[in-house]
C-alpha cells in the first residue's frame, strides 16, 4: 500500500494517439494501482487538459478491452461531440 491521503487514485498510464479528419486527440489507459476506478483500466481520450466526457471513456479488465470499449463508443464521432461543450460566463453571448 502506498502512502497516500484515504481518497487518493493512483494509476498507471499509457498513450495512444487517434487522428480524426486531420486532428489528433490522445487517449490514456490508466491502470488503477491504488484507489477505486470504474474499472481495472480506463481509457480516456483527452486533448491536453480536457477529458472526455464520462460516457465517450471505455472501461475494461485490461487495456486492450478498455480501448476497444472507448473506440467503439467514439466511432465515427466528430471531435467536439467526445468533449463537453464549453459554457458561456455571465455576461458573454
Amino acid at each position: 500500500m502506498l502512502d497516500l491521503h484515504k481518497d487518493d487514485i493512483f494509476t498507471k498510464v499509457s498513450r495512444f494517439n487517434l487522428i480524426r479528419n486531420g486532428r489528433m486527440l490522445y487517449i490514456d489507459v490508466h491502470q488503477s494501482i491504488q484507489g477505486q476506478l470504474a474499472a481495472k483500466f480506463i481509457a480516456v481520450p483527452n486533448i491536453i487538459n480536457i477529458i472526455a466526457l464520462p460516457e465517450k471513456q471505455g472501461i475494461g479488465e485490461n487495456e486492450q478491452e478498455a480501448v476497444k470499449d472507448c473506440l467503439k463508443k467514439i466511432k465515427g464521432m466528430p471531435i467536439e461531440k467526445i468533449f463537453p461543450q464549453e459554457k458561456s460566463k455571465p455576461g458573454e453571448g
